[in-house]
């Protein structure tokens, strides 16, 4: 999916700057506002050490704070936004998109791996879905979403077994793959039939379709998917309408990856 990293030189290193990010990551949905004791527990620093990003980043404008709690700023959109402004993979895949919709009247995405969750990067959609689905920048436990498994049961088979190694595996609805064990059987299946589907593993009103995006040397780059209410076709009609717009469009991308 990505190049490897040479290794980083010790002198070539800031730690500063991990450290930043790292404040900036501890902020999610449960902890939306914190203190610089709390942050520094997050991020396995001093209160005195947190207090200072903290106050960096306010005086950046990228947090803002009431002289006790620290919460995010709009500004720091523009980390997530310069991605997706300079990014080739989403300009790439986004006319795609829009002819999978074109194609099926369904929402479509672009969703890429990283670490334990799929993010999604793009998406098309036609009028009447303008206030549902997953938005840019997006994050799901890739476990439950179509394009998180199209894209696992595509990597080589060692990094699958490393990503599933130990896998903690929260139960969102009682269709929620149970164990990694389970996970990998369904992942062979996907590997083998070239696309997967999830069926209420995150949501029980939702089904999720994806193909994943191979280049010429079969290294996944990303998924297509396509999200749709369940209980309006059973699957065998809802695969048989989509499936075959959404794997034209992945062939049409392969030779551009």
């Amino acid at each position: 999916m990505t190049d490897s990293l040479p290794p980083l030189l010790a002198h070539e290193w800031i730690a500063g700057l991990e450290k930043g990010l790292t404040v900036i990551e501890a902020f999610d949905a449960h902890h939306p506002r914190m203190t610089a004791t709390e942050a520094g527990e997050r991020c396995g620093m001093t209160r005195t050490a947190a207090r200072r990003y903290l106050k960096t980043l306010a005086h950046l404008g990228y947090v803002g704070t009431d002289g006790k709690q620290y919460w995010l700023m709009p500004r720091i959109l523009r980390l997530g936004h310069a991605y997706i402004e300079s990014a080739r993979l989403p300009k790439l895949v986004q006319p795609s998109l829009q002819r999978i919709t074109s194609g099926t009247d369904e929402i479509a995405y672009l969703g890429v791996l990283d670490g334990d969750d799929t993010i999604f990067l793009a998406r098309s959609g036609s009028p009447r879905h303008t206030s549902t689905g997953y938005w840019p920048g997006t994050r799901v436990p890739a476990q439950v979403t179509a394009a998180g498994m199209a894209i696992l049961a595509s990597l080589p088979e060692t990094e699958m077994d490393a990503w599933l190694q130990g896998r903690h595996m929260p139960a969102f609805t009682s269709f929620t793959f149970p164990s990694p064990q389970k996970l990998r059987e369904a992942l062979v299946q996907y590997r083998r039939q070239g696309w997967s589907v999830s069926e209420q593993q995150l949501d029980l009103n939702y089904r999720g379709v994806a193909v994943p995006l191979l280049d010429r040397h079969n290294v996944v780059h990303g998924a297509i998917s396509i999200t749709m209410p369940i209980n309006r076709e059973e699957t065998d009609h809802a695969l048989m309408r989509v499936l075959p717009v959404m794997q034209e469009a992945a062939r049409a991308l392969r030779p551009l990856l």
